[in-house]
């Protein structure tokens, strides 16, 4: 199939309407190129360009200490932001290392989490950070936690006639530290065998709250109950962290593939939740990690 139908959107309607009709969103395009020059994917029959709508642009801190991310927020705008690297961490980690520089300079963060891959980079992040994401259609506008977007590999829970706009991050809670981690084979236009994300609170040498997400390990990227159990009410040690990375393993549902087989990305799991939850508790504790 081919594209039939070009239209480029300058405004939030235009761009809904036209997703409405049918058409697909693009903007930096990355994914989409890539999936139908390798045959995993076709190109859209009607395609509208989102790249002019200003509306969707921008990494932007709220009065209320959280963080909005427009859905063309490209990967480099977020890693470059001081406020991103300072208080949300995890996600600075995760954008600074997808793909290539040129990946980066056009990838955005909506785009990655439409594409649903539970590969992704930012996706972990964005879940251990309790994000949302807002999804407008002709009928109104919703939000939904990352983690409710995603319900399968390539697939999500918006509706036909929506379009992300937007990310939100609310303001981490004091003595919070974020980090994201993934075992790779390159540095370059490399997609996380293993991926750990983890951000944790600390108040009075004690772990208040701790979220652990894992990438590449099932169909969706998910959080794991019984490693944040793990480490809430513990002073953050090695014995905790260890008892998390173990429930990290024995949570995990990986397949087999030419980058790992199952048991081999399993065991990894569990290593390299330990170093994203022990990094992830130097930052809590104000420490240069």
């Amino acid at each position: 199939m081919s594209v039939q139908t070009f239209t480029t959107a300058t405004s939030v309607d235009d761009a809904v309407a036209a997703v409405a009709a049918g058409a697909r969103p693009v903007a930096g395009g990355t994914d989409l190129v890539v999936g139908a020059r390798s045959g995993k994917s076709t190109m859209p029959e009607s395609v509208v360009a989102i790249h002019r709508v200003a509306e969707l642009h921008g990494v932007e801190s709220l009065a209320d200490g959280g963080l909005r991310l427009g859905a063309l927020a490209s990967h480099a705008e977020i890693a470059a932001s001081d406020d991103v690297r300072s208080r949300f961490t995890a996600l600075s980690d995760a954008s600074a290392i997808v793909g290539s520089h040129a990946t980066r300079a056009q990838g955005t963060v909506g785009g990655n989490l439409m594409n649903a891959s539970p590969a992704m980079e930012t996706g972990g992040p964005l879940v251990c950070l309790g994000a949302t994401v807002t999804l407008r259609s002709p009928s109104g506008t919703r939000s939904v936690a990352v983690e409710d977007l995603w319900t399968g590999p390539g697939k999500t829970s918006a509706a036909a006639d929506e379009l992300l706009v937007g990310v939100e991050i609310p303001a981490p809670p004091a003595g919070t530290g974020s980090a994201y981690l993934r075992l790779e084979y390159r540095r370059q236009m490399e997609i996380a065998v293993v991926g750990a994300s983890a951000a944790v609170t600390v108040a009075d040498g004690l772990v208040t709250d701790a979220r652990v997400a894992m990438t590449a390990l099932s169909a969706t990227i998910r959080r794991i109950p019984e490693a944040e159990a793990a480490l809430i009410g513990s002073d953050g040690g090695s014995a905790a962290i260890e008892s998390a990375g173990a429930a990290v393993a024995a949570a995990s549902t990986p397949i087999s593939d030419v980058r790992g087989s199952a048991d081999y990305r399993r065991a990894m799991a569990a290593v390299i939740a330990r170093r994203a939850i022990d990094q992830a508790l130097s930052r809590a504790r104000g420490e240069n990690a």
